[in-house]
């Protein structure tokens, strides 16, 4: 991380420092999309992985045309046909936990009625994305920190402004975390709602 502080101009500072923040929310977003709710989606099966022609695997959605026609029901049509069996066999040994059904043309993926004891699982898997979010958010605050930390040693910045920075830090970094919460909660509730 370059960045260049100078006296009583904290914007560069704190554009960078939300910079990287927004990318660990990015990241966030990603994860939570892979969590499923109540209803079929095709970011569920997308990024599995497919070895096909000899070559190294290819994400899913690379390979076919996905859909989630109804609730509980995701389809899956190759482009090339002679693809199918690969793509079934990548599903079976992914951990989307899901049998697949072929008639030669398309894939269907059944979803089961989510348990309680699977939407408490899911729970508890959003629990741990949302602490490797939070871990993410407070090592971009560290690096932050150690930054405005050897800016004060080698008294390229000063005291006063050591202070503002610090301030600025940690109100962007309660933002960033309340945003991360923000986002755990809408989809705790989307998981938990039948």
């Amino acid at each position: 991380m370059e960045l260049i502080l100078i006296e009583n101009e904290s914007k560069n500072f704190e554009d960078a420092m939300k910079a990287e923040m927004n990318k660990a929310i990015k990241h966030f977003e990603g994860e939570l999309i892979k969590i499923r709710t109540g209803r079929a989606h095709t970011s569920l099966i997308e990024s599995i992985p497919v070895s096909v022609y000899g070559q190294s695997p290819m994400p899913l959605k690379q390979l076919a045309a996905l859909a989630a026609p109804d609730s509980n029901l995701l389809t899956i049509q190759p482009w090339d046909a002679s693809t199918i069996n690969e793509i079934e066999k990548a599903i079976l040994n992914s951990d989307v936990g899901l049998s697949p059904q072929n008639d030669g043309k398309i894939i269907r993926l059944k979803l089961p009625e989510m348990s309680t004891t699977r939407r408490d699982e899911l729970v508890k898997m959003l629990g741990k994305r949302t602490e490797e979010a939070k871990v993410a958010i407070r090592n971009i605050r560290k690096d932050f920190k150690n930054l405005i930390t050897d800016s004060k040693k080698d008294k390229s910045i000063s005291e006063n402004f050591f202070n503002r920075l610090s301030d600025i830090l940690q109100k962007i970094t309660d933002e960033f975390i309340a945003k991360v919460d923000q986002m755990h909660d809408k989809k705790e509730r989307d998981i938990r709602t039948v």
